[in-house]
């Protein structure tokens, strides 16, 4: 009955939700706010062109869509942190073996580190939002599994789980021991969730 209003606006208003809202938008939800006819898809793409080498960038973050710092003035950011949140080795294992193998099961998280997996560490992961729980499988007892969520990948900047480091880049940046080979020791030899008192700092909470 109406003609879908032109390009240019349709961009202006992409932009202004992308804006406002603090969370990634998906296209479904970004059309169901605007005009009937319009195509919130293109209207994407000419903005996020438009911010070709600006402060900020329209990014993709899974399914959805979002504008966000450009990566290399993310150094100005650093006084807005109001929290760091301390992960001990056991939560960034769980959380490494999550994005890399996902989904998956607990059981196959603690076959992978050789040590069971305490509640309390799945528990704050769940927490602060970095994974969530997926399908279940298929097999005897229909156990639940775990995925990462968009707020992990826009935590880290990533489009999707397969941007994420080879293991040669997490070695580098020190987030990766250069652990035995599996077998060089008995697994979980001395180790289990509950002793391990190190904590770091490799993960804040913006």
């Amino acid at each position: 009955m109406f003609e879908a209003p032109p390009l240019a606006e349709q961009e202006r208003m992409v932009e202004a939700v992308l804006f406002a809202s603090p969370e990634p938008v998906t296209v479904a939800d970004l059309e169901a706010r605007m005009p009937h006819g319009s195509n919130a898809a293109q209207a994407i793409e000419v903005l996020q062109k438009r911010y070709e080498g600006r402060g900020v960038r329209v990014v993709k973050v899974g399914e959805a869509w979002a504008i966000r710092t450009a990566p290399d003035l993310g150094f100005l950011m650093q006084k807005e942190t109001v929290e760091t949140r301390k992960l001990s080795r056991a939560a960034i294992e769980t959380l490494a073996i999550v994005a890399y193998h996902q989904p998956c099961t607990r059981a196959e998280i603690e076959e992978i580190r050789g040590v069971s997996v305490s509640r309390g560490t799945i528990d704050q992961l769940l927490e602060m939002e970095w994974i969530r729980l997926g399908r279940r499988r298929m097999t005897p007892g229909r156990p639940v599994t775990f995925v990462v969520t968009p707020e992990f990948l826009d935590h880290f900047g990533l489009e999707n789980a397969r941007d994420l480091p080879g293991l040669k880049e997490l070695r580098a940046a020190g987030l990766l021991e250069n652990r035995p080979p599996p077998g060089a020791m008995p697994l979980g030899e001395g180790r289990d969730d509950e002793s391990e008192e190190d904590q770091t700092e490799l993960f804040e909470e913006e």
